[in-house]
């Protein structure tokens, strides 16, 4: 295929086995690790742990990157869509509290593929880097509960120097908008775990305490009071 699938937008070949593009990757699944994480927000991992599916390569390659040999591709294996099915289900049968697809932006339509008619039970989290075009993202329409993006920058200066993504920021709002336009605000259950909704995450990059305040202030006047969560991380 052509793809267009992220907001680049680079029309590299892709097929299911030859990589190419700004991620390098070919359009069949490549997934690093799939294993229970304790270690997402305490709404999602719970005691139980999420179960993360670490998909292989990234349309942004940000300078900062803490999971670069994932990133870039250098390791993973070739799975098909009936066996990323079986992994989730594995998954789910070790107890897990939900579903954990991590970067996954660049393989959208198999993944949805996955989704489509499988019964888990459990939430599937959306892991994203907030990159992402509103037109992919609607092929997730009802197959993803939670959504949990990224929003890296406000600042299209810093997001070109690093991620060489300058339009960034604008992309990541009409992002964060249609993940919310699918899900609706955020819903806890009785133990206080995430079922639905959306969890936006921001890293305090240093020196960019203002980026913070203004992503902030993005969620505050974009969405109805108390209807999306918040992860401020300083790593």
């Amino acid at each position: 295929m052509l793809c267009n699938i992220c907001p680049r937008r680079c029309g590299a070949e892709r097929t299911e086995t030859r990589g190419g593009g700004v991620c390098a990757m070919p359009a069949g699944i490549v997934a690093a690790k799939a294993m229970l994480h304790q270690w997402e927000e305490p709404v999602l991992s719970g005691t139980n742990g999420a179960g993360c599916v670490f998909f292989s390569g990234c349309n942004l390659g940000c300078v900062f990157c803490q999971n670069r040999e994932i990133s870039r591709g250098e390791g993973g294996q070739s799975v098909s869509v009936p066996r990323l099915r079986e992994i989730m289900l594995r998954l789910r049968d070790e107890g897990v509290s939900c579903i954990d697809l991590v970067t996954g932006t660049h393989y959208t339509p198999a993944i949805a593929e996955a989704l489509s008619g499988l019964s888990l039970g459990i939430p599937v989290v959306w892991n994203s880097s907030g990159y992402e075009s509103v037109e992919t993202l609607q092929q997730l329409s009802g197959l993803v509960q939670i959504y949990m993006p990224d929003f890296k920058y406000w600042d299209s200066a810093a997001a070109k120097r690093y991620s060489a993504a300058e339009d960034y920021p604008q992309t990541a709002r009409a992002a964060i908008k249609e993940m919310y336009r699918q899900t609706g605000s955020y819903v806890l259950d009785e133990s206080g775990m995430l079922r639905s909704g959306v969890l936006i995450r921001h890293l305090i990059l240093p020196g960019r305490s203002e980026d913070a305040m203004n992503v902030i202030d993005f969620a505050a006047d974009e969405f109805p009071r108390g209807s999306v969560l918040f992860s401020l991380m300083s790593q």
